[in-house]
């Protein structure tokens, strides 16, 4: 709880923005003590999204990509809850907690970070959000194996030609990092599988990636991005561009052009909002995202700070907004965070200006694009590079090594189709056994050691 005396600064929100102003407040708490800060988030680790698809390909374990906030943050406190709401005039952030977020919490804050990330956006397209799977969280990674694994097993029993063939058919929509990178995820591991399988063989496979734009990885030039597209489709992925999905209902996938795909999985990866806690905030916002200055600091409250995927911050060279990267978001973070500490101290601001080193993308086994300063890169060397890059990047020498031999377990031994589920045992509630009459009587029956011993006795 806040100490009096103290600054309470409260950041809303684990990702690579609030996460990275975490760790530049943990620095200064080692030599100040008249600030208190608190970081809030409904999961209790880091998730280092980057790496998200290969844990839905099995290439990595869930807990090779977080990291556990309370091993990094010793002198920031951590909340794990979920936003209930944000008073902005009293400077009270409301919360749930709890393990069905049953109770109720609040803190007081003097200076707020909102770092709240975005969510998935549905459009409101029918069929979207009762039956589309996503790759936004760990748990949609863990989901999306496990739901691969269980669709190859059922494929293999199924004797209807045309329902395995649903079965194995498998639609990702959008077609930027995030969709190509689990679609070239998905394929590879779906067909590095499909031999362990004894009636299923690869022709049954399809693999389709349908994306609005006229051209895949938009966030490349178009060589690098006709190169992922012919790589993709020399691995066996379709790539429908200028299309966009219109339903997902009675198990087909329907399209703006084009013939209806049937299928039982579409993987959505066509775009976010910002988190809905932002929605009812009084503060000027820029299609939900909360305007800021170069200070990232909110022009509607000094107090209220925001950054990540939910903020718009100006870049001054180019009038546009910064892109929701994570090499943007942890060095907004960081500087969000200085710039707070200086509000406090009474100095001089830093306004926030990077200019993107370059940008990386998988595209399927052992293969990548790149674009670093200007040079392009692709194939091996590629994607050789995104795995070097990352690798540096990923908080904690544990998990570096975790991931080290993970990967280079990965490039000896074949998939594991082990299929973890987080369903409880099976049990019932049928009432306490009794006694036999023949045994003395109708009472409850208990049994002890000697049990055997007696039941040998009667029967001989």
């Amino acid at each position: 709880m806040q100490q009096a005396g103290k600054r309470h600064i409260v950041i809303l929100g684990g990702g690579f923005a609030g996460f990275y102003a975490a760790l530049r407040f943990e620095k200064a708490l080692k030599r100040r003590s008249d600030i208190e800060v608190t970081i809030v988030d409904k999961e209790n680790f880091f998730l280092f999204t980057p790496m998200l698809p290969e844990v839905a390909a099995g290439d990595l374990s869930p807990q090779a990509i977080v990291y556990p906030l309370r091993k990094v943050l010793r002198r920031v406190n951590f909340f794990k809850a979920a936003i209930d709401s944000v008073d902005l005039k009293d400077q009270i952030v409301y919360l749930r907690y709890g393990e069905s977020e049953e109770h109720r919490t609040q803190l007081h804050y003097d200076h707020l970070v909102l770092a709240i990330g975005s969510i998935t956006n549905f459009f409101k397209i029918e069929g979207l959000k009762e039956k589309a799977l996503t790759i936004k969280s760990l748990g949609d990674g863990i989901y999306l194996r496990d739901h691969l694994i269980a669709t190859m097993e059922a494929a293999d029993i199924e004797n209807y030609s045309l329902e395995r063939k649903k079965r194995l058919t498998f639609v990702v929509a959008g077609g930027g990092f995030a969709g190509v990178e689990t679609i070239a995820a998905v394929n590879d591991f779906v067909r590095e599988s499909i031999p362990y399988y004894s009636h299923l063989k690869n022709d049954l496979v399809r693999m389709v990636l349908v994306h609005a734009g006229e051209a895949i990885l938009p966030e490349f030039d178009r060589e690098l991005g006709d190169y992922a597209q012919r790589k993709l489709e020399e691995r066996q992925v379709e790539v429908l561009t200028k299309t966009h999905v219109t339903s997902f209902t009675d198990g087909f996938v329907q399209l703006s052009k084009g013939a209806p795909i049937e299928c039982n999985t579409l993987i959505w990866a066509a775009g976010v909002v910002p988190g809905l806690a932002l929605e009812n905030l009084n503060l000027t916002k820029e299609r939900g995202h909360v305007v800021v200055d170069q200070f990232m600091r909110s022009p509607d409250r000094a107090n209220v700070w925001a950054a990540g995927d939910c903020a718009f911050i100006p870049n001054a060279g180019t009038g546009k907004p910064y892109p929701p990267t994570a090499q943007h978001a942890l060095r907004e973070g960081d500087i969000l965070a200085s710039n707070i500490l200086a509000e406090i101290d009474g100095r001089a601001l830093t306004p926030f200006r990077y200019s993107a080193i370059g940008q990386m993308a998988v595209i399927g086994r052992r293969t990548g694009v790149a674009m670093i300063k200007g040079i392009k890169i692709s194939g091996f060397i590629g994607w050789l590079l995104w795995r070097t890059v990352y690798l540096a990047k990923l908080p904690g020498l544990d998990r570096k090594c975790r991931v080290g031999f993970q990967w280079l377990l990965d490039l000896f031994f074949p998939p594991d189709l082990s299929q973890y589920t987080s369903r409880r045992s099976p049990s019932t509630d049928l009432p306490s056994p009794t006694r036999p009459e023949r045994f003395g009587g109708t009472t409850p029956f208990q049994e002890d050691e000697t049990a055997p011993l007696r039941d040998a006795a009667i029967h001989n």
